[in-house]
């Protein structure tokens, strides 16, 4: 009968879980793996993509710092688009093609990605400018020829002492021409130009002077506007873009110089534009197209990730199967017999490989019973057949008669009974293995069943010199067959009385229980031995290995015993010490017998 396996130890449950642990294990790394790569790469294309925008945009603001116009700007549009690889579009503020690059849509898109303005520069883009106005853009702050001469001149002496002191200083030209001496990237202190005639440098030249006076004007134009008084700016180039008069509302005096700086500048910048980049395919959003090396990062994450997914389930699976590989050698055994399997597990698997050993060992029980009940049934059937031949032979020879010899014709008729007597036995078994085994169940009192099968076996008991007696507790009743149950009874106490020696007792008994009548059959005989036990109710088995009619039966008596009980819904039993005797016990159900029984 199959077992039921405990659900934790299920080979489905242990499937689906495996199942679920490996996918959610691998979504889980892969998806951890492939967001870090990912994550990575477009950081990595993002942080390219903003420096190539943050260039477009300094090139271009460059380019309208130092130039009146955008005349010209076309081929410094598509250097910037084959550099960066997008699509450049520069427009008016009115929104006007002024140059684009080779590809770029003829329709301009809704928003322009930044305004080109020196002017104005944009934070993001241009970080470091204070005022936001390129630093690019000189306009008439712009040196002569010769002033750059006098600056460079001055700045080599500034220099020089300066290194004289100890420091490595160096010179720096600014986009107008001006020269300034640094120490380390930035202006030296006090004490590196103590001695050095370094406020040389920071004295206005004739043109700066008249731009600066010229910035002045403008802003105190701007002041008597908003109705302020005006003010003045420092002599010092260092300082001229920031206000000392005490009296100032510096805020608005501060928007009206910022106001004179734009307008002084304006003449000299090119005016204010629209820039456009675009992805290569021509669309506003920004497109990250991934770089070989981050794509064969990526597909190297998924591909491990693959890899060693393969690899666990691979694994998981050989485990599993590897118990239905045993199970299907044993089932292609060479000899065509199942083999026994080495599975210990506790799932479905073991449980089948347990059955399949227990079926293996019970047909090699089967196969080694049927191979000894051939050679019992040959030698049961050989012994009568070979007297009632002898006899035969001799009566053929002239040797003796029937007529002259009596106890001729009683020994053949003793054996030919006996024969009768196996083929019956042998019969009544292959009915009951073929279920076809007949009740005809009727009451029956206990006592008188009892009684009858004393009677009958009797003159055999007196004769063997066995006392034979029976004891009924109470008048227990049941519904059975009764030839088949005086059978059953009449074998056990056959077997007792053959078994039994001289001056021993054998004892026949019925009772009820537990709804339940048991009839048993004691003897004060040999006894079994408690390695025999197992098998005194297999075919043709005997405790006597001799095989001798003297001390045996045919073997079958107790076999038949046990197919008549289990057709009744009961069973037999057997207790044994040996040296004291045997007690055989059916054990019947009190009820009649299910209507389907055979």
């Amino acid at each position: 009968m199959a077992r039921n396996v405990p659900l934790r130890r299920s080979l489905l449950l242990r499937l689906v879980v495996t199942s679920v642990l490996i996918a959610g294990c691998s979504i889980a790394a892969a998806a951890w793996l492939a967001v870090q790569s990912t994550t990575r790469a477009f950081q990595q294309e993002q942080g390219r993509a903003l420096t190539d925008d943050a260039y477009v945009y300094d090139v271009l603001v460059g380019y309208a710092a130092t130039h009146p116009s955008w005349d010209g700007v076309g081929g410094v549009v598509e250097d910037l688009a084959r550099r960066t690889g997008r699509q450049i579009i520069l427009a008016s503020q009115d929104r006007a093609r002024v140059a684009a690059s080779a590809g770029a849509p003829r329709t301009l898109p809704d928003k322009a990605s930044v305004v080109i303005d020196p002017l104005e520069t944009d934070p993001a883009l241009q970080p470091g400018t204070t005022d936001r106005v390129d630093p690019r853009v000189v306009g008439p702050y712009r040196l002569t020829a010769e002033e750059r001469r006098q600056q460079k001149v001055v700045a080599g002496k500034i220099r020089d002492c300066i290194r004289y002191e100890g420091y490595p200083a160096q010179i720096s030209e600014s986009p107008g021409g001006r020269f300034t001496v640094e120490v380390a990237g930035k202006a030296p202190d006090t004490t590196m130009t103590s001695g050095c005639g370094a406020q040389e440098l920071t004295e206005l030249t004739p043109t700066e002077q008249r731009a600066f006076n010229q910035l002045n004007g403008l802003a105190n134009a701007c002041l008597r506007r908003k109705g302020l008084p005006a003010v003045g700016l420092t002599g010092s180039f260092a300082r001229q873009h920031s206000l000392i008069d005490a009296r100032s509302d510096i805020p608005q005096v501060q928007a009206c110089l910022d106001a004179a700086r734009r307008e002084q500048l304006d003449p000299y910048v090119a005016p204010a534009g629209l820039l456009f980049v675009l992805s290569p395919g021509g669309t506003e959003q920004t497109r990250f197209n991934l770089s070989p090396a981050n794509v064969a990062r990526i597909t190297g994450v998924t591909a491990l990730v693959l890899a060693v997914t393969v690899a666990v389930t691979a694994l998981v699976a050989a485990r599993l199967v590897r118990p239905l590989r045993a199970l299907t050698a044993a089932a292609q055994h060479p000899d065509g017999t199942f083999g026994r399997v080495p599975v210990t597990g506790r799932d479905e698997i073991g449980v089948l490989a347990a059955a399949l050993t227990g079926l293996t060992e019970r047909r090699e029980r089967a196969d080694a019973q049927r191979k000894v009940m051939v050679s019992d049934i040959a030698h049961e059937l050989r012994t009568p057949l070979t007297n009632i031949r002898s006899w035969l032979e001799a009566v053929e020879d002239g040797l003796a008669t029937p007529a002259s010899d009596p106890a001729l014709a009683a020994t053949l008729l003793r054996e030919a009974r006996q024969l009768q007597d196996i083929i019956d036995d042998l019969q009544d078994l292959a009915v009951a293995d073929a279920d076809g085994l007949t009740l005809h169940p009727e009451r029956i009192r206990v006592a008188d069943l009892l009684d009858h099968v004393v009677t009958a076996h009797g003159g055999s008991a007196e004769s063997a010199g066995v006392t034979l007696a029976t004891r009924t507790d109470g008048d227990p009743e049941l519904v059975a067959d009764p030839m088949r149950l005086r059978q059953a009874v009449g074998n056990l106490v056959s077997n007792a009385v053959r078994h039994t020696p001289e001056d021993g007792h054998v004892t026949v008994y019925g009772r009820a229980s537990d709804g339940h009548v048991e009839i048993g059959v004691a003897d004060t005989g040999n006894g079994i031995a408690a390695e025999h036990l197992p098998h005194v109710f297999d075919r043709f088995w005997r405790a006597d290995r001799s095989r001798s009619r003297e001390t045996g039966g045919s073997g079958l008596g107790l076999a038949i015993v046990r197919q008549i009980a289990e057709a009744h819904g009961g069973t037999v039993t057997v207790t044994s010490t040996l040296g004291e005797g045997s007690t055989f016990t059916l054990r019947l159900p009190m009820r009649r017998p299910p209507a389907d029984a055979p």
